[in-house]
């Protein structure tokens, strides 16, 4: 049986004499991943702070094991002057090569000044100095928050691999699903409790939910249908936006057909075309460097009205600076790029820098006064708007800078989605937003009739809103994919299977190599060597070979990079004569060997 490691019997913490949660009995146990997820303002961060021992119960018992090195996930914390990444970590203890593995996984410069870096690399050298501090209990609030998708799926495999208990708080539901083994769910200052990962959430939830609307229809006191999401969460909306998502699966099987079948040339000029064009952004072999980095190598794509595309990459690979060549807010170092003559762009950056924090929600949502704000060519009254975004009265009229992080994005999207235009560009819309704040701009988004553009390494909300993926690589390529991130990862996987080696086929059954080589007494080492590694470089030769055939395969490739159609077809030639040179001189071996065994 597995031991608790932690324990909160009975436990309540107030503040300002109004609990956050009271009666709260739960446990830590040994394997234990949990994930721990409600709306904003239900009281995990300061359920896990209590975890941590930072916050005193006002009421109840704490208990965790004398043995135990519990670690939590620390925000905004002081660091020393004038101290390094590298430096502080191995104050630690930490050997060099694993503190600069750590930091290079998790995209931390290794020799950057702690009190000069930017938020998100400090909060990406957090989670860094906690794994290097060797936890047994690790509490993470919000990890993935400015990782890139490499880093989520190394941190991903380190918590698989981390022997102790793990508690997460996270808004990133494929994470959650990766790593989880319980759920605890704080509904209304209730912990439910499923000792299932995340994966199970919503039908275990929807359960609940269905029980608890059972018992209100015998007390008579069944809400008010236009109220229940406001109670339950936005996941109860789930089956309504079934249709929707068929509707987005539709449309990624429209832009499939316009990929597979459209023609080299792309000379169609979108500013000649009438009102309400179909064609909202053509761009032909655009780049850009800074200096001697190229950060966007040429590409070519053409985005139609209603397309909603995803753009993925590691951090710094350049996902905003083609965003903005796109809009025209950049201009490329060569090619170009041809607008809609109706566009109107609507750009939400993760920064947040369009709201005034000294004003109130009301006047950002009524910027010109009144009560009424604008939804497409209809008028609704402010506090009726705001509170579909769950905001309550006595936030509205309250300033945006007493506002979290993220009820500051909310507002943000409040205000973008009520008059957005015919583009949406969304620069990682997800960050610190809860899940039913993303399942309500999700639902937004899925009715949205305009071209939507999302930076994003949110692989489930891409999942849901996008229907094609630009993909940047560090060395400034973008490859389109038709779909989410799953489709990709999907499309990969195919890939892998098509390229795998086939077995080498002989007229005649050959010894082992290891059998060759035992018998072997006259073969000097070296070509013993060489014999035993050429099938190996083979294979590897096979797979690219492979690989560039399937890249040549795509007929709008010389249309959209003829640099890079010229260069895969010289690899091709120069592969394939590397195999007829290697089987060649593996044949010559293999007489060799049979000769000294026989």
């Amino acid at each position: 049986m597995a031991i608790a490691l932690l324990r909160l019997n009975k436990a309540c913490v107030r503040f300002s004499g109004t609990p956050v949660f009271e009666n709260l009995t739960t446990q830590i146990l040994e394997g234990d991943r949990i994930c721990l997820v409600g709306r904003n303002g239900c009281g995990k961060s300061t359920l896990l702070k209590a975890l941590a021992g930072i916050y005193e119960l006002d009421e109840g018992e704490y208990f965790v094991l004398s043995n135990q090195n519990l670690v939590y996930l620390e925000q905004d914390k002081a660091y020393p002057p004038d101290i390094s990444a590298i430096d502080l970590l191995e104050s630690y203890g930490t050997e060099p090569y694993e503190a600069r593995t750590i930091l290079d996984k998790l995209g931390v410069d290794p020799d950057s000044i702690l009190n000069n870096a930017s938020g998100g690399q400090r909060r990406r050298f957090n989670l860094a100095e906690c794994i290097v501090k060797k936890p047994s209990i690790l509490l993470l609030d919000e990890p993935t928050n400015h990782l890139d998708l490499n880093s989520i799926k190394w941190l991903e495999d380190y918590i698989a691999k981390f022997k102790g208990s793990v508690v997460i708080i996270s808004h990133d539901r494929k994470f959650l699903e990766n790593t989880s083994n319980t759920t605890w769910w704080i509904d209304r200052g209730v912990l439910n409790i499923n000792k299932k990962g995340f994966k199970e959430f919503d039908e275990w939830s929807s359960v609940l939910i269905e029980e608890e609307e059972r018992h209100l229809e015998k007390l008579n006191t069944r809400l008010r249908l236009e109220n229940d999401w406001l109670i339950f969460g936005v996941t109860a909306r789930r089956k309504r936006n079934q249709g929707r998502l068929q509707r987005l699966h539709e449309l990624r099987n429209e832009r499939r057909s316009i990929m597979q079948n459209k023609t080299r040339s792309i000379d169609v000029n979108p500013a000649n075309l009438p009102r309400g064009s179909k064609i909202i952004i053509e761009a032909k072999e655009i780049q850009k460097s800074y200096g001697e980095k190229t950060v966007i190598q040429p590409f070519s794509c053409r985005i139609l009205h209603q397309d909603k595309i995803g753009i993925i990459g590691p951090n710094g690979a350049g996902k905003t600076t083609l965003v903005k060549m796109l809009v025209g807010e950049l201009k490329p170092d060569s090619g170009n790029v041809k607008l809609g003559n109706t566009l109107k762009v609507t750009y939400i950056d993760q920064m947040r820098s369009t709201i005034n924090l000294e004003e109130t929600l009301w006047k950002v949502m009524c910027p010109e006064g009144g009560d009424q704000v604008w939804i497409g060519n209809e008028t609704k009254h402010v506090v009726g708007y705001l509170k579909e975004f769950l905001f309550n009265e006595a936030q509205i009229r309250g300033q945006v800078s007493i506002l979290s992080g993220g009820e500051k994005n909310r507002l943000l999207l409040a205000k973008a989605l009520a008059n957005p235009g015919n583009v949406l560009i969304l620069d990682e819309p997800t960050n610190d937003l809860d899940m039913d704040t993303m399942d309500l701009l999700v639902e937004c988004l899925q009715k949205y009739t305009g071209t939507i553009i999302i930076i994003s390494h949110d692989r489930d909300f891409l999942d849901r809103t996008v229907t094609s993926t630009y993909v940047v690589s560090p060395n400034g390529s973008v490859q389109e994919f038709v779909g989410g991130y799953s489709d990709i990862e999907h499309h990969l996987k195919e890939l892998e299977k098509t390229t795998a080696k086939p077995k080498i086929k002989t007229s005649n059954e050959k010894p082992s190599i290891e059998n060759n080589i035992i018998s072997s007494k006259r073969m000097s080492y070296n070509l013993k060597r060489e014999w035993e590694e050429l099938p190996k470089q083979m294979l590897k030769i096979e797979k690219r070979i492979l690989e560039i055939s399937v890249l040549l395969e795509n007929n709008n490739l010389y249309a959209q990079n003829p640099q890079q159609f010229q260069g895969l077809s010289a690899e091709l030639q120069q592969q394939q004569l590397a195999l007829d040179k290697a089987e060649t001189r593996w044949l010559e071996l293999e007489i060799i060997a049979s000769d000294i065994k026989n």
